[in-house]
Formats: structure tokens, sequence, C-alpha cells
């Protein structure tokens, strides 16, 4: 059994707690749908819950780290040197229509960098966790990312966000380019999960563009203690600034960016 950090034990405390009313507020979507006014309010309210069980914790653990949420924003802390990336609820479509695929993302960024990240899937009950230096895990068992060597053998994964109106064309075009190169392509609904499933072997590799911070924070920490490459549609490491993400085993990265970027005009790139 692989030996968790003090950090990382806060960090996945934290998640597991947080996850309890998620799992409890999910039992009730079924019921919602039904409903004359919806889910919708009520999935944020879940959204919220699961954030303030998150900050309870990890501000009592750390106390002066700053922290970036996706509901409340960013707190600055007295500690400037770390902060916080958290997503309560990745995956909130997926929560929102009863479809059991949805996560907690915890990551932690020291002076500018990545150091530990957590995914949480509370539905099979399985936590993803990556410390720098460390490698990568998911529950007791050590990851590495895919051993396929070429595109033709493998599986990607992307995402679209609804709100990116007027990128449809950009996104159809790399779908088509992957699909065109790849054995096929998945589209499940939550980035965190994505990145996790790259670093756990599940998918080859994973792209998106208009991501946030916390969409993609710690899945960044597992694929890279994982074994895989991570960087921005530049070819650089602005992932988090850029919200553009294209991940993938060792392998294939390299190809599997030019297939992407190929299919990708200069102003999609740019986020």
């Amino acid at each position: 059994m692989p030996l968790r950090s003090a950090l990382i034990n806060v960090m996945t405390g934290a998640a597991r707690k947080a996850a309890r009313s998620l799992i409890r507020d999910f039992g009730e979507v079924e019921q919602l749908q039904v409903s004359k006014k919806g889910p919708a309010d009520f999935v944020s309210a879940a959204d919220h819950r699961a954030e303030e069980v998150l900050h309870g914790i990890l501000a009592k653990a750390r106390p002066g780290y700053g922290f970036l949420f996706e509901e409340r924003g960013a707190i600055e802390g007295d500690d400037r040197n770390n902060c916080w990336i958290i997503d309560p609820l990745d995956g909130t479509t997926n929560f929102l229509h009863g479809v059991p695929h949805f996560s907690i993302s915890i990551a932690l960024e020291r002076q500018g960098e990545l150091i530990a990240g957590v995914v949480y899937e509370p539905i099979r009950d399985e936590l993803f966790w990556a410390e720098k230096g460390a490698g990568a895990h998911m529950n007791h068992h050590r990851l590495r990312v895919s051993g396929h060597r070429g595109l033709e053998d493998s599986v990607f994964a992307t995402g679209f966000r609804y709100t990116a109106k007027g990128d449809e064309t950009v996104f159809l075009e790399q779908i088509a380019a992957v699909m065109a190169a790849t054995l096929n392509v998945r589209r499940l609904g939550s980035a965190a999960l994505d990145l996790a499933y790259v670093a756990a072997g599940r998918f080859d590799g994973f792209w998106e563009l208009h991501l946030n911070p916390w969409d993609m924070a710690a899945g960044i920490v597992l694929v890279r203690e994982a074994g895989g490459f991570v960087n921005d549609f530049a070819g650089g490491h602005e992932m988090l600034a850029t919200g553009g993400i294209i991940a993938a085993n060792a392998s294939v990265h390299a190809a599997f960016t030019d297939v992407v970027r190929a299919a990708t005009p200069p102003s999609g790139s740019d986020c």
C-alpha cells in the first residue's frame, strides 16, 4: 500500500467528506427531474454544500492558504505561496441528468507550480491522487499511462463546453480529425475524470479548449506523475492561463498534438 503524505491525507479526507453530501443529493435527482421547477437550483445548492465542506476542512488544516473555487472565485490567504484550486462538482450536467459520472477535484499550487492533485469519483469510490515526485495512484494502486505506441490503436477523450458558442465548427473539425487518425473518441462530461483516466491508462489522451483552472489542475498532476505529457495548444505549459490542454502518453503525445493543432485555427488555440 503506498504511503500518503500528510498533504495528500488532508486532500483525500476533504474529498471523501464532501462526497457524502453529493451522493445524498444525487439520490434525489431522479425525483427532481419530474418537478415543474426542475433540478437546476437543487444541483447548484449541492455544489455549494460540497464547496462549503471542502473550504472548511482545508482552511482548518492549512490556515492561510488561498483558494480558487468554481463557485465563489478567488479567496486570498495570508500565505501567498500556496493556493487550493477546487471544483466541488465536475460533471454538473451529468449530475443534473442522473448520470453517475462526476467528480470532486482538488489541486494545490505552490509558488506557481502544481504539486498535488486529487480527483474523487464517489459513485465508484475511485480516488485518484498524486503528488510531485511521489507518483500517481488510484486508491491503493500505482498508475501509469497507457503503453499504446500508435494513434491507430489509441482512444482519446474530449469535451465541449456548452457555453462556448461559436466554436462548434472548431470542435467538429477536431473530432473529425482525431477520429480519422485514431481508434476512437469518447466524450464523458468530466474533464477532471478524463485526465484521471489518462493517468490510469484508460484513455491514451485528452484534449479540450475553454477549460477553467479548476477543471484540469488536479488532472495535470495526475497525468504528469503517471508518466504522461501535458501542454497547451501552443506547445507550452500555460494550460491554466489559456484554458486549452493536450495530454497523452509519451509515445503518442507528439503525433496526437499535431493532429489536434492542425484541426484548430489560430483563433481557436488562444482560448
